[in-house]
Order: structure tokens, then C-alpha cells, then sequence
């Protein structure tokens, strides 16, 4: 965690204290945070590489700033919470979370979700823009992945700037354009822990995902859900055929 920027936003001095500290130990580079009318203000002239998120904050709470901030940014967000519930947890995925730890929480288990958010963070991209008659192309546009495949390019010059796990979710399909993608492939490249997660929240990202891409860009998402197999990145021929 050497130098990773993260800030932690929760209410609770004393837990905020112990979350800084224990980062902070770790080599990350921690700054602790009240609220999030707060956080906006120092996202204005900074910014962090992962943000640790209580929902439970006064003012605007954790899941509303979420949303704000999936829009505006391509931070790794982790929202800590004690609603434990499916649709809680559904909900905070939904409005852009890359994580979702439930309290009562254990120091060392958030430390690993940061350090395995960071390390798919992290991990280098794949040529994944394709080219020449690879078939994800509009006209002379392509889709595209760029910025280390943060960003998303639609035809039309539309973008958005992707989640974590988003990220990791398109690269492993437009490194094979055309091809099918199994869910367990999808699944290993948005989480080093495949054994832990739960399949119905690979649905809930793509969900989400469509829907981001269409209200940035204006135009549908060129992923085929594969019942039964996986997902797959359209060929020109297949979205002229659909």
C-alpha cells in the first residue's frame, strides 16, 4: 500500500482515527474526512487514488455521494456500512461502489479489500483498442478503451471513465471482440477473490453499466449477456443484425 492516497471519509472520530492509523501503517498515504460536503470541498483542488466511504454520514450520505462521485471521477470507491442487506448491497453497487464491506468490520479485512481494490486497479492493460477489420466498429469510429483502460470511447466521441471493476469487466471482452467471455473469466478479472462473490452481482455491474454509458454517451453498450456462458462484445455484424 506504499503511497497509495486514501482518503476516509466516516463521522465516527475515534473509528476514523483507527482506520487512518492502520493505513497509515501500511504505507498508504491516509487522510481522514467528517463528512461529505468536506470531501467535496478537498476534491476540489486534490484528489485521492481510493476512497474508504461510511453510508451512515450526516448531511448527504455515503450511497448519494456515490452517485455524485461515480459521475465525476474514476476513483476506486469502498463504502462501509452496517445495512448488510442483499438490496443494500445491490444499491451501492448499482450507484457506482467498487466495494461493499458490511460492519461490525475488522481492521485487517479492509485493509486486503484495499490492497486487492488497488492491485486490479493497478494491474497493466492489454492492447485492447481494436484495429484494421476487428469487428467492434460504427463507420470509421470504434469503441475503444483508452487512458490505461479507465475511459471508455463510444463511435460518436462520447466518454466515461470507468469503475474498477468496470474496467476489468470490458478489457477481458475487447481483448477477444466478437467472442464469447465465460462468467468465471469476467468474474477473476473484477475480483482476486472469485470464490467470495457472489454471481448475481456481475449482472448488477453490467446493469449499471449500460445505463452509464447511456446517459454519457447517448448510445447502448455493444455487450450481449450469453445465457448460460458469459458475455460477449458485438461484432458490427451482429449489432447490424440485432
Amino acid at each position: 500500500m506504499d503511497g497509495v492516497r486514501i482518503w476516509v471519509v466516516e463521522d465516527d472520530p475515534e473509528w476514523r482515527g483507527m482506520v487512518v492509523e492502520e493505513l497509515e501503517y501500511h504505507g498508504a498515504s491516509v487522510r481522514g474526512i467528517e463528512s461529505a460536503e468536506a470531501l467535496y470541498r478537498d476534491l476540489a483542488v486534490d484528489r485521492c487514488d481510493i476512497l474508504v466511504l461510511d453510508v451512515g454520514l450526516p448531511g448527504e450520505d455515503g450511497l448519494s455521494a456515490t452517485g455524485h462521485l461515480r459521475r465525476m471521477d474514476g476513483m476506486g470507491i469502498v463504502l462501509v456500512t452496517g445495512r448488510s442487506g442483499t438490496a443494500d448491497m445491490a444499491q451501492g453497487l448499482s450507484l457506482g461502489a467498487d466495494v461493499y464491506l458490511p460492519k461490525p468490520l475488522e481492521l485487517p479485512v479492509l485493509v486486503a479489500a484495499l490492497h486487492s481494490l488497488h492491485r486490479r486497479m493497478t494491474r497493466p492493460a492489454p492492447a485492447v483498442t481494436p484495429a484494421g477489420n476487428d469487428p467492434v466498429r460504427d463507420g470509421a469510429a470504434a469503441w475503444s478503451l483508452r487512458a490505461d483502460g479507465w475511459d471508455l470511447y463510444a463511435p460518436n466521441g462520447g466518454m466515461l471513465t470507468l469503475t474498477a471493476a468496470e474496467r476489468g469487466f470490458l478489457r477481458e471482452l475487447f481483448s477477444v471482440p466478437g467472442k464469447a467471455v465465460d462468467r468465471e473469466q469476467l468474474i477473476a478479472a473484477i475480483t482476486d477473490q472469485p470464490w467470495d462473490f457472489d454471481p448475481h452481482r456481475l449482472e448488477v455491474l453490467v446493469h449499471r453499466l449500460r445505463t452509464r454509458v447511456r446517459n454519457a454517451a447517448g448510445v447502448a453498450l455493444p455487450v450481449r449477456a450469453l445465457r448460460g456462458i458469459g458475455y460477449m462484445l458485438l461484432s458490427e455484424r451482429a449489432e447490424a443484425a440485432d
